[in-house]
């Protein structure tokens, strides 16, 4: 994936967040926890780049350090605001980010607790427009009214509190809220992992026709490989803290470059059960990331591991034109895509 940057929405170059670890009576700096490490990656206008991974490998995290709700170690993370240019998140003061969050919004992974649940949805949805000085009185009612239904819930419900809804309407509400300000960019972090499947695919399909309909860019987390392909432009794989593969979504589903990926993607479940899966075993636990291995993250549970991976840590190289991977046998590997197994 190598979009124009001079077009792009989000640039997040050399990215990092690392939490100190300290030891001792004295408390002194040990080593750190690498939970984000050194990730690149742009979203063009109107796009969706998906990030999925296991739990653990560093995609909420790598979220959050974005919108700035916690503080990068390093990088930079330059957002396209169309009031006011290109801005530096990473190095934005306080009310910088307070005029460029009216453009960036985020969706958050569980529908229950990211809503206030002594506030009816008039509130909770209404919040962002008076704290932006937007609307107020009849034509904030008005205005929460017509975010209702575009996320498909009756206007009458505002007087509503959250425990009155099911899990699916709840994120329709939270997907209301973020649309609230008629923002740029939304990342939306595993929206859908604590929802049936049936109601997953709703909230899939209301997010697309949002997207369309509100020229909306997209960063959606995940770890179900099925759900990003529905949604997804583009792909970035992260393991450890690092981004291992990235490439257009047909491209990475069909013809991956980094052992890691053939295995998430073997990992995807069938609809039928007469299909004999052959999954690609993944060995081992997820390192950690405070004491990650020498060389190549992947190495103990690669099963195309040789010694230079144990030593020297592979670039993130492109191997074809858009797609890049890091992997000592990129180009020589003959590995599995999505149909394939």
């Amino acid at each position: 994936m190598a979009p124009d940057a001079a077009k792009a929405v989000l640039e997040v170059q050399n990215l990092k967040k690392y939490y100190p670890l300290s030891a001792g009576l004295l408390r002194r700096e040990v080593g750190y926890v690498k939970a984000v490490d050194d990730i690149s990656f742009t979203i063009p206008p109107r796009k969706t780049l998906g990030l999925v991974g296991e739990s653990g490998c560093g995609k909420t995290t790598a979220a959050h350090t974005i919108m700035r709700g916690r503080e990068p170690t390093g990088g930079t993370v330059i957002f396209h605001d169309r009031q006011l240019g290109a801005v530096d998140l990473a190095k934005a003061d306080k009310d910088t980010l307070f005029q460029v969050r009216r453009n960036m919004q985020m969706i958050f992974q569980d529908p229950q607790s990211s809503l206030n649940p002594r506030m009816t949805l008039l509130d909770i949805i209404g919040e962002p427009l008076i704290i932006y000085k937007i609307a107020k009185g009849a034509e904030l009612v008005d205005r929460v009214a017509l975010l209702l239904q575009h996320v498909g819930l009756r206007p009458e419900y505002m007087r509503r509190f959250p425990h009155a809804f099911s899990g699916g309407q709840r994120q329709r509400i939270g997907i209301a809220r973020a649309l609230a300000l008629n923002p740029q960019f939304i990342i939306a972090d595993e929206p859908t992992s604590a929802l049936d499947v049936s109601i997953q695919a709703q909230t899939l399909n209301l997010l697309q026709d949002l997207q369309d309909e509100f020229s909306l860019s997209y960063l959606f987390i995940a770890h179900d490989l099925s759900v990003v392909e529905h949604i997804s432009d583009f792909v970035a794989v992260m393991y450890v803290g690092k981004i291992v593969e990235r490439a257009d979504t047909e491209r990475l589903y069909h013809r991956p470059k980094h052992p890691y990926t053939e295995a998430l993607l073997s990992s995807i479940p069938r609809p039928d059960p007469a299909i004999q899966k052959r999954r690609v075993p993944i060995r081992g636990e997820l390192p950690n990331p405070a004491n990650p291995p020498t060389g190549c993250y992947f190495h103990p549970r690669c099963p195309y591991a040789e010694a230079i991976c144990a030593e020297e840590e592979p670039p993130l190289e492109e191997i074809v034109p858009g797609h890049v991977a890091a992997c000592h046998f990129a180009d020589r590997l003959s590995l599995r895509g999505v149909n394939d197994f």
